[in-house]
C-alpha cells in the first residue's frame, strides 16, 4: 500500500503555465484543466492583469506597449513564491519567462515551449539532466520563419540528449487553444498526450 501512494506521489508534478500573447484565455485555463484532472498541480499567473484581447495582434501590441521585459519580470516574480522543483511550460510569449527560470531558477525538473523556443544562449546555458519538450506547427510563420524559433528549438535538441521537438502539420500558431478559431482538435489532442507523457 505505502509503495503504492509513492508511486502515485512520484507522478504528480508541479507545473506553472504560462500563457500566449491573447492572454490567460479559456482555452488556456481548460489546458491547465486537462493536466490538472491527471493529477497534477497547475500554476496560471497573469501576465497581462486580466486583459485577454481576441486577436493575436491586439495581444502583441499589448505586450509591447507594456514593455515586453515588464511582461517577463511578471512571470518571474510569480514564480518565487513556489517550491524550486517545478516543470515550467510556456505557450508562445508565455516561452519567454517559461525558459529563462528552466535556465536560470534553480531546481526545474522539466520544461515545455509551445509554438516558441528562444535560443539557449539568451539566459546562459542549459542545466544538465533537464529534459524538455517543444511543440510546434511545421509551417506556422511565426514559429518557423520570423524569429528563428524553430532554428532554436532544432539547436536545442541535438545539443542536449533529453530534449524533444515534435512539429505538426498545419500553420496555426495557437493550435491547442480551444478557446480560438486557431484550434485544431487531432493536433491538440497528440499535444496534450505528450505533455502528460512528459509530466507522467
Amino acid at each position: 500500500m505505502f509503495e503504492i501512494f509513492g508511486s502515485l506521489e512520484r507522478m504528480m508534478t508541479e507545473v506553472v503555465l504560462y500563457h500566449h500573447a491573447q492572454g490567460l484565455t479559456d482555452g488556456v485555463r481548460a489546458f491547465a484543466d486537462e493536466l490538472r484532472q491527471a493529477g497534477h498541480t497547475v500554476h496560471t499567473p497573469d501576465l497581462y492583469e486580466g486583459n485577454t484581447y481576441a486577436t493575436l495582434e491586439e495581444g502583441i501590441e499589448y505586450a509591447r506597449s507594456t514593455g515586453f521585459g515588464v511582461v517577463l519580470e511578471r512571470g518571474i516574480e510569480a514564480a518565487q513564491s513556489l517550491p524550486e522543483r517545478v516543470v515550467y511550460a510556456g505557450f508562445s510569449l508565455g516561452v519567454m519567462p517559461a525558459q529563462k527560470l528552466t535556465q536560470t531558477r534553480p531546481g526545474a525538473v522539466g520544461a515545455l515551449f509551445y509554438y516558441s523556443c528562444l535560443p539557449v544562449e539568451e539566459f546562459g546555458s542549459w542545466p544538465d539532466g533537464v529534459p524538455v519538450q517543444v511543440h510546434g506547427m511545421d509551417q506556422d510563420p511565426f514559429f518557423t520563419e520570423e524569429g528563428g524559433d524553430l532554428d532554436a528549438a532544432r539547436a536545442l535538441t541535438a545539443a542536449v540528449p533529453e530534449a524533444e521537438l515534435f512539429l505538426y502539420p498545419g500553420k496555426e500558431h495557437l493550435f491547442a487553444d480551444s478557446s480560438l478559431p486557431s484550434y485544431d482538435e487531432p493536433s491538440a489532442k497528440l499535444l496534450l498526450q505528450r505533455t502528460l507523457d512528459f509530466l507522467g
